[in-house]
């Protein structure tokens, strides 16, 4: 596995998930880019969204993780901007599919839905799963012309 920068963020559900996830992707080696928040007090998860995304799609991170209460909306924040694929997952085969078909770069999670066991087993996923390209390369081409 190679060393990465990556992002992450949250709101205030999904806090303890995305600290606990920033502590195991600092253990593996890799550069973590904490963009908040620093605790668990109430906050609006586009704001986290929108930052996560800025980094990534300026090349800051690699790669970025996102935690919510359900991983949706901040999902949705994060994909409003050109550049970032956000997946919501749910296991490490969503995880793995949305690198080898969709070349998702980031991992979006529920952190009221998920649990920290299998939250971890799909960041290790994402992170060591190549985009498969071929056919598939195409189709992400046409996300990607399309964003805004």
């Amino acid at each position: 596995m190679t060393a990465k920068t990556v992002a992450v963020a949250s709101d205030h559900a999904g806090f303890a998930l995305k600290s606990a996830l920033a502590d195991d992707l600092t253990a593996l080696g890799h550069r973590v880019l904490d963009l908040g928040p620093a605790s668990a007090e109430p906050v609006d998860y586009p704001d986290f969204g929108h930052a996560l995304a800025r980094s990534v799609a300026s090349g800051e991170a690699e790669m970025g993780v996102a935690v919510c209460g359900s991983g949706i909306g901040i999902s949705i924040a994060l994909n409003r901007h050109r550049g970032v694929r956000a997946a919501l997952c749910h296991d490490s085969l969503s995880a793995r599919l949305s690198r080898q078909h969709n070349n998702a770069n980031v991992l979006a999670l529920g952190g009221r839905l998920i649990g920290v066991e299998t939250a971890r087993d799909a960041l290790r996923i994402f992170l060591d799963t190549p985009f498969d390209g071929g056919r598939h390369a195409a189709r992400v081409d046409k996300i990607d012309s399309a964003a805004g």
